[in-house]
């Protein structure tokens, strides 16, 4: 709708992650180097964790961009398994290995064949778990078993799991402590800062072909305060400030009109509202913004 009247060649804000529009913060780039060491030097587990909307996702696809023709991936997503033999199935699916009308220890005798083929074949094999807050501490502890498999001095599979806050919850338990041993990795994704929320919009306009200065200076803060520097709730409110803007043909965007959207938000279902009410309270109080724009994703 308003792609062309601002110039864009595409949405600067869609929700849909996309590696291109990746905008390399300091804590993105260290996750990212994170992970590529990890996968370097075989590391059993790795661990990446953040808040709903953080840009793990987007972390993962510009992982799978740079990875080099030996290395077989395989992903799960969003998998709620009440039983180890269940999420078997969907590992083996995940690897486009045939699963039909196998028990549990035919699953894991396919699967680990899978593994010795791969290696014998001059190939790493990687699992990439996503949303792994989902599963129950006794599928992670079988996920560790299932990794024991090895060559010599090389580990046949390695593990990637993402998920929520929830998921560092889940592997704090006691019952999970040998699982987290094996852990090499581990970083939790923390939200933008405000000069980072700045750098982000400018930076997707760019890449979206238009102009990086179109959103005045004096946004910037009020669109950190409103979404909590969360990149998916920035997009949601940028997007909708371009519809507005482009409705009232604004040559530019500037503060009234953003305030206009996160009122109008404020009386839907959009978290962006329920922030915005939290950093004022904090801002009556006294309290440290950021620490609390921060905790309220946590």
């Amino acid at each position: 709708m308003y792609e062309s009247y601002y110039g864009f060649h595409e949405k600067p804000f869609a929700l849909s992650p996309d590696p291109a529009f990746m905008f390399p913060t300091q804590k993105h780039h260290r996750a990212l180097t994170l992970l590529q060491y990890g996968l370097m030097n075989q590391v059993g587990f790795s661990v990446i964790t953040g808040a709903i909307g953080s840009g793990k996702t987007m972390l993962l696809r510009k992982l799978l961009q740079q990875l080099d023709d030996d290395i077989t991936v395989g992903m799960v997503s969003h998998v709620q398994c009440d039983t180890f033999e269940e999420m078997l199935r969907w590992i083996l699916l995940a690897f486009e290995l045939d699963y039909r009308g196998k028990d549990s220890v035919e699953l894991s005798e396919s699967f680990v064949e899978f593994l010795i083929k791969e290696y014998s074949e001059g190939r790493r094999v990687v699992l990439i778990i996503d949303e792994a807050q989902h599963l129950g501490p006794g599928a992670l502890e079988q996920l560790r078993m299932l990794s024991n498999v090895n060559v010599d001095k090389h580990q046949l599979l390695q593990l990637i799991l993402v998920g929520q806050p929830e998921l560092l919850e889940l592997l704090r338990r006691p019952e999970l402590e040998q699982f987290v041993q094996r852990v090499g990795v581990d970083y939790y994704l923390e939200p933008l800062d405000p000069e980072e929320v700045k750098g982000y919009i400018q930076h997707r306009l760019r890449i979206a072909g238009g102009d990086p200065d179109l959103f005045d200076e004096d946004t910037y803060e009020l669109i950190w305060k409103s979404t909590g520097g969360v990149p998916r709730l920035i997009n949601l409110l940028c997007d909708m400030t371009l519809v507005y803007g482009f409705a009232e043909q604004k040559s530019r965007i500037d503060k009234r009109l953003v305030e206009e959207v996160i009122q109008d938000k404020q009386k839907g279902l959009s978290p962006i509202g329920k922030i915005t009410q939290a950093v004022a309270d904090s801002d009556d109080n006294g309290t440290n913004e950021s620490a609390k724009a921060t905790a309220w994703h946590k």
